[in-house]
């Protein structure tokens, strides 16, 4: 080649060279960076007694959702109580951040205050009133969020699993076609549309919402478990057969900040039929809505009628991909774990909760770095 050629070869290329790059740090300048971690790793379970109080300091979580203050007949919370609550937390650098409400997953035979979602007037006025009462009591104490349920039927489950794999631990299973063929009764509400439930929550709300505001208390609802095809036992779920259909429905219900979820990852994975790929759009639609208020990460094997609950580390979602999705929307409560395997062996339960502690604060951790 003459040596013109070549310097012009040369001068080619790195104007090219120089234009890649250019092209290159254009583009790099164009992705967000994450966000910054705010999430903290959390639980409901075991109260404030001061056992499980140091089981929770020692396995570094200090954050929790404390259960719920001693009802006074006829009232609703002591407030002394939920003060004394937060006080022995506050010993531990625990923060008490949550309530559960006495509107439970139980079922309509076994909670507390059944004629709320029987629709029973003038039984549920009473009833509201209580619960309204104790988000006066959350408030005052500091309490900022407060998870439950409305849901007639209990949580759903059709029998167990042993996995020789993990040392013979004992999952929960639910299986459709299965539970079918129990054909159980309907209970004591009978026949329930969706819409008479959706009716039944919205004349709820309508009533505790404006308490929640004034006082500053967020109101989580946990996603029904689990999502089912079809009316069951008469019931129809107020997020089936579709459950980001149902999610919308009932986030849409009121543009009002302290309207949201308690956001089990588990319950949604179990209404989806990709759960690994389809649970990414719902953390994001909802977590763009700023109606994430807690969140359980509980992990399935399987899909929609069909799954097992298993460890955060061996089901079908990658838990490292949805933290890092909670990040991105800028999720700042806690993340806690809610059910989990048991044993026969003793203190298996505890055993099962640190297992999950530690695995929430290394995926926190992970996260975390890659915002450096």
């Amino acid at each position: 080649m003459k040596r013109s050629n070549f310097l012009k070869a040369v001068a080619v290329g790195s104007v090219s060279a120089s234009v890649t790059g250019a092209e290159k740090a254009h583009a790099a300048s164009l992705v967000t960076p994450p966000k910054k971690v705010l999430m903290k790793a959390g639980c409901q379970s075991g109260g404030t007694s001061v056992e499980n109080l140091e089981f929770k300091a020692r396995h570094g979580i200090f954050n929790i959702d404390g259960g719920s203050p001693k009802v006074i007949p006829g009232k609703g919370w002591d407030l002394e109580d939920s003060l004394a609550k937060k006080e022995a937390c506050e010993k531990y650098g625990i923060s008490l951040d949550a309530y559960h409400y006495p509107l439970s997953s139980a079922g309509i035979d076994r909670v507390i205050y059944p004629n709320i979602m029987l629709g029973k007037s003038p039984e549920r006025d009473r009833e509201i009133e209580y619960l309204q009462q104790m988000i006066q009591v959350a408030g005052k104490s500091g309490i900022k969020v407060l998870n439950y349920n409305t849901t007639i039927l209990p949580v759903l489950r059709t029998g167990k699993y042993i996995d020789p794999k993990r040392g013979n631990a004992e999952y929960s299973v639910w299986n459709y076609e299965e539970a079918l063929k129990r054909n159980d009764p309907k209970t004591i509400a009978g026949d329930v549309s969706i819409d008479q439930i959706f009716e039944r929550i919205t004349y709820l709300l309508d009533r505790l919402l404006p308490v929640a505001k004034e006082y500053k208390v967020k109101l989580a609802n946990h996603i029904a478990d689990p999502p089912v095809p079809a009316a069951y036992r008469g019931v129809m779920r107020w997020n089936s057969p579709d459950v980001f259909k149902g999610i919308q429905r009932f986030a849409k219900l009121y543009d009002n900040e302290y309207h949201g979820f308690n956001f089990c990852i588990g319950s949604i994975a179990e209404g989806l039929k990709d759960p690994k790929n389809e649970i990414y759009p719902i953390i994001k639609w909802v977590g763009e809505r700023n109606q994430i208020f807690n969140v359980h990460l509980r992990n399935i094997k399987g899909s929609f009628n069909n799954f097992q609950e298993v460890y955060p580390d061996n089901g079908d979602m990658d838990f490292v991909k949805v933290v890092r999705a909670l990040r991105d929307v800028g999720y700042s409560g806690m993340v806690m774990p809610d059910h989990v395997p048991h044993h026969h062996a003793a203190n298996s339960t505890q055993e099962a909760f640190a297992f999950c502690y530690g695995y929430i604060k290394g995926l926190l951790q992970v996260v975390a770095s890659e915002t450096a």
